[in-house]
């Protein structure tokens, strides 16, 4: 399933000569250059001095047949036999986008769980299948420009200078260096340009928060050397209010930069070098207690802080031959997390969380494919390799008011070490019928040395838990077989079985030497699907069904009293659908919709902490029911307004399905006016000023969470050049 692009590029005014004015300027072209035989003037013909007059801004002309690369080639969207959601650079910016949780939002079966308006502490599910921070490998495969992220804390970043997001759910192994269980993420920026140009964004709104983005690019040495800069910074002051400490919870700065330099030596070499960084200075996790009559007014003994940095390099070199093309990425990514919050949501001296976490990760990708022109037979085989360290110091404050006051400390330290080979080949047997088998053989080891130690108020210390060298490996043959057929060039039908694979690994925190190592997760998925175009391709609809069952799913227990995390296993079945459909029944009037349904629950299993069974459950951090429906229109005037709905079913936050966020809707307005060159816009997101939580758990002195953001109201500048 994908998201067609329903809009041009932003390049506002910009329109085409319609058909019938091409017809009479061909027609006056034979007339001019044929024979000399004498033929009666065409009054189409003659020529007008009159001066045109100057083009008004009208609606983009829409490019609908949309090309993406989920498939590590250049092809169709229509033509791609998988769950495929594509947002184009228009629609990243005509729905604001400007996160992950933006992207999951319009993403059947998608959901994204925020720690509040902090950047880690990030929950998703896809499909069902989902992550918990850095206990485990991360379900979903994000990538950056073919740069693997890593780590759900630390893969939320502020998205600039976006070219295009495809978003491919369902496993992912044959085709990408880093394999992923319940899909993959590919963010594409925008690349450096021949052409000289510019623009940016600034935007203000509710509790002053200030926005600002800016981008420039164009040529060292015209089709040889190319540069491209963009960057962020933003300014706001928190939501949550501490009535306590008379201060906001949750302020903060950010600031975020990227810059890429582009060289093609020749026409069959291009070598793109890409760094990011990025600096948060947050606000502490703003924990309020469910029971709380305001969820924005709190009262805490602690404000806290939150600190991330991040550093990314990577470099791509693409070489084109006539039978080959060879791509090698390398790529190393350093974050950290600085942070202190209070965890028990109240005025009492009981604990403050202080992660100390940083993560260092080193990869190397080597491709060779078919050429792009390949006629019946596209291959491709590839290596990876990838190497990450995973530093914890994280601290826990017991206060006076607790049972047992004094620090715990945390010393761990864990790496882990993957290797893999992959390959994948599709073969038209007819023009309508393709056949598509891969496989990918991958090997990983884990270890880990980890020591928790408490010390007393008056300095006396002895040790929690002390693990060792613990290690664990695991490998895995993952095949994927795909049929597809097409009836029409409008008309494509899909199947597919595929192999999942989430490797064993080391808790970065257990709580015994048992816990400190987990099984691999693996499973078999059964996929269906249709994608089609009609009413000469004003109507786009989408469908896919699919079915898994899952052997030793990984997911988090938490312990009510101890506040202890470990990874538990367990069997689980999942089954549901995604539907999306694009229709444009007038001109400038676009509506695009998703639904996903979905059903995933433990089959057997027991609860980590307490032992109790888990069959018949849901499994935590996914809604049961998603859907976005949004409906806008550009004037041939110049004037926008768009209106959009995004739906949650039901969410369990915990494995025994104690703590449950009920359905709820959001809605987003924006209006605004779009001249050339520049927009300007006023907006409202959440209108209705709908309360949900983003997270929760039992903090002792009962449920804590995380509110998303209430209302927020502003206006939004943007300009290009």
């Amino acid at each position: 399933m994908f998201g067609l692009v329903l809009l041009a590029p932003p390049v506002w005014g910009q329109s085409e000569p319609v058909d019938g004015d091409a017809e009479v300027v061909e027609a006056c072209a034979e007339a001019t250059n044929g024979d000399d035989s004498e033929t009666e003037p065409d009054p189409n013909c003659e020529e007008d001095d009159t001066p045109e007059p100057e083009p008004a801004p009208t609606a983009p002309i829409v490019p609908l047949r949309i090309i993406v690369t989920a498939e590590r080639t250049p092809e169709e969207a229509l033509s791609v036999p998988l769950s495929l959601t594509t947002l184009s650079e228009t629609q990243i910016e005509d729905a604001d986008i400007t996160s992950l949780n933006g992207i999951a939002d319009r993403t059947p079966n998608f959901t994204f769980y925020s720690g509040g308006a902090n950047r880690t502490g990030q929950f998703y599910s896809v499909r069902g299948v989902s992550n918990f921070n850095a206990f485990s490998r991360d379900a979903v495969g994000f990538f950056v420009d073919d740069v693997p992220f890593d780590f759900a804390g630390f893969i939320d970043q502020d998205l600039i200078d976006i070219e295009r997001v495809e978003v491919l759910r369902g496993p992912q192994n044959t085709l990408y260096g880093r394999s992923s269980s319940g899909g993959a993420v590919n963010i594409v920026t925008r690349r450096p340009t021949d052409e000289f140009e510019y623009g940016g964004s600034l935007r203000y709104g509710d509790n002053q928060h200030f926005d600002s983005r800016l981008y420039v690019s164009g040529p060292i040495e015209e089709g040889v050397l190319r540069f491209r800069l963009a960057g962020s910074y933003s300014d706001r002051e928190g939501f949550v209010y501490n009535r306590f400490l008379e201060d906001d919870v949750d302020d903060g700065q950010a600031f975020t930069g990227r810059g890429q330099l582009l060289w093609t030596p020749s026409e069959d070499w291009e070598i793109l070098f890409n760094a990011f960084v990025s600096d948060y200075r947050e606000g502490g996790n703003p924990y309020v207690l469910t029971s709380n009559d305001d969820p924005f007014d709190v009262d805490l003994s602690f404000n806290g802080f939150n600190d991330v940095v991040t550093n990314a390099q990577s470099l791509r070199i693409e070489h084109d031959t006539p039978n080959l093309r060879l791509t090698s990425i390398t790529a190393h990514r350093f974050s950290r997390q600085e942070a202190a919050f209070d965890q028990d949501g109240s005025i009492l001296d009981l604990s403050i969380n202080a992660p100390d976490f940083s993560s260092r990760v080193f990869s190397q990708e080597f491709r060779v494919q078919s050429p792009e022109d390949a006629d019946r037979l596209q291959w491709i085989a590839g290596a990876y390799f990838e190497t990450a360290s995973f530093e914890n110091n994280r601290r826990f404050l017991e206060g006076s008011d607790s049972a047992n006051p004094g620090t715990i400390e945390a010393d761990g330290d864990s790496t882990n070490r993957s290797l893999a080979v992959f390959g994948q080949a599709s073969y038209d047997i007819t023009d309508e019928f393709t056949l598509t088998g891969g496989l990918r053989y991958e090997n990983t080891r884990a270890e880990l040395d980890f020591v928790q130690t408490f010390t007393t108020p008056d300095g006396f210390s002895f040790p929690l838990v002390e693990v060792d060298d613990a290690d664990v490996t695991g490998s895995e043959l993952l095949p994927r077989f795909v049929v597809e057929y097409r009836f029409s060039p409008d008309l494509m039908a899909y199947g597919s079985i595929t192999r999942g694979y989430r490797p064993p690994g080391t808790s970065f925190e257990p709580f015994n030497a048992e816990s400190a190592i987990f099984d691999a997760e693996t499973s078999w998925n059964y996929e269906v699907g249709v994608k089609s175009a009609w009413l000469d391709d004003r109507l786009i609809v989408n469908l896919a069904a699919f079915y898994s069952d899952t052997s030793n799913f990984q997911f988090p227990s938490i312990g009510s009293s101890t506040g202890s995390v470990a990874i538990g296993t367990a069997d689980i079945r999942t089954f549901g659908a995604e539907l999306e459909v694009l229709a444009r029944p007038i001109e400038g009037l676009e509506i695009i919709a998703g639904l996903g349904l979905l059903d995933a629950e433990f089959t057997n299993g027991n609860e980590t902490f307490t032992g109790a069974p888990l069959e018949g459950n849901r499994t935590p951090f996914n809604a049961d029911l998603t859907y976005n429906i949004a409906a806008q229109y550009r004037s041939p005037g110049g004037i926008f307004g768009r209106l959009e709905v995004i739906g949650f079913g039901t969410t369990f936050f915990d494995d025994l399905n104690s703590i449950e966020q009920e359905p709820f809707a959001l809605v987003n307005a924006r209006v605004g006016y779009e001249a050339e060159n520049y927009g300007i816009y006023v907006f409202a997101n959440n209108l209705f000023d709908e309360e949900y939580v983003t997270q929760a758990f039992d903090a002792g002195a009962g449920l804590a969470g995380t509110y998303g953001a209430p209302r927020t109201v502003g206006v939004q500048f943007r300009a290009r050049f």
